[in-house]
């Protein structure tokens, strides 16, 4: 890897996680919990500081973060000498207070996302779905698509960028698609029926991606749409993997976030060698900065899932306790969690795997 790529990978990574465990700490210190650690990274420590009862560190291995609150389990952040003050005490705060904090890391993430998108978009414009092109005797053309014509909706999804039709079609191949779009102002329907080309993938032959330039107003409703994009594509993902469309090989963890930030900044430097450094520059910002928008709300979805030492599994335990009234055991809780850690553990062993294995072949 470039020194530009390390550089660029830290900062993704380490931004990402510092704005989630971010949100947790503001979440806990405005409920008056008492937060014993927030630190970055993993491993050993590079500096730390103590203020207001809290220990802040750096640590070496710029992947991971926490926020210790009052009442987890200080030990396995190897802090030993804690005081519990039940006051501040995370176990102590009424449930919705604890549903807060808990939901704030992944809430930060979509939060971060969309900041991003703002910055994208204001200087780069928005992929909205207006066609470029219509090639004559294509699906498209023959239902009286045009150029310059914008697609708002396909078989009643609502569609805002180009990706999100690129999505669609690649994901319900063969599908007759009823079509709403806008033309001068003018809002129509068509159907289109798509038809297999020579590599056996269903097209209906248009052409676009291009980003347009937007208002204030628009810049930010395409935001929410850039998000908005990236958790559906997410969760669509993930309910692939029970469809057999994804399989394990598909996932990437640290590794292959690595290799996916060194191949866009390869590109990128390729594609404008022969610009002046300061386009090259803006270029290589936007393009990561648009990879780390993908990277926030990915993290935010995956902290959401309902599973045992994520952020989604300890909400799971409160919303039961909101619905039950009461909270589940301790140690039934402390068990699941325990078990979901390995389990965790496990998968991103073999995550690891498989990226370096994908490095080599």
């Amino acid at each position: 890897m470039s020194w530009i790529s390390i550089i660029a990978l830290i900062l993704i990574i380490g931004i990402t996680i510092f704005i989630h465990e971010l949100g947790h700490f503001l979440l806990a210190k405005k409920n008056g919990i008492g937060v014993i650690q927030f630190s970055i990274g993993m491993g050993p420590d590079i500096f730390k500081w103590v203020r207001n009862d809290t220990r802040y560190c750096l640590k070496w291995i710029p992947f991971g973060g926490s926020c210790v609150m009052m009442d987890e389990e200080a030990a396995m952040y190897g802090i030993e000498d804690v005081q519990i003050d039940e006051e501040k005490s995370f176990n102590n705060k009424s449930v919705w207070a604890r549903i807060s904090v808990i939901a704030a890391g992944p809430v930060f993430n979509f939060l971060l996302a969309f900041v991003l998108a703002v910055i994208v978009i204001t200087y780069a414009g928005s992929d909205i779905c207006r066609l470029i092109d219509v090639p004559e005797g294509t699906p498209a053309s023959e239902a009286g698509l045009q150029g310059g014509d914008e697609i708002v909706k396909i078989n009643g999804t609502s569609i805002h960028l180009y990706r999100e039709l690129l999505v669609y079609l690649s994901m319900n191949p063969g599908k007759e698609l009823d079509i709403v779009y806008e033309r001068d102002g003018q809002r129509m329907e068509t159907h289109v029926v798509p038809q297999m080309d020579e590599t056996g993938s269903y097209k209906i032959g248009v052409t676009g991606g291009y980003r347009y330039a937007l208002g204030v107003a628009d810049i930010f409703r395409y935001s929410f749409y850039e998000v908005k994009y990236n958790i559906v594509t997410t969760i669509k993902s993930l309910g692939m993997i029970f469809t057999g469309g994804i399989t394990i090989d598909d996932f990437s963890g640290p590794v292959g976030i690595a290799t996916m930030v060194d191949d866009i900044v390869d590109e990128v430097q390729t594609e404008t060698q022969d610009e002046p450094f300061s386009e090259q520059a803006m270029t290589m910002f936007l393009t990561l900065t648009n990879f780390m928008i993908l990277i926030s709300a990915n993290l935010g979805v995956m902290n959401l899932l309902p599973i045992p030492a994520l952020d989604g599994g300890r909400l799971l335990f409160l919303l039961i306790e909101a619905v039950r009234g009461k909270p589940v055991s301790r140690e039934k809780e402390g068990a699941v969690q325990v078990a979901g850690f390995i389990f965790l553990m496990a998968f991103m062993v073999i995550i690891l795997f498989n990226d370096v294995r994908k490095i080599f072949m």
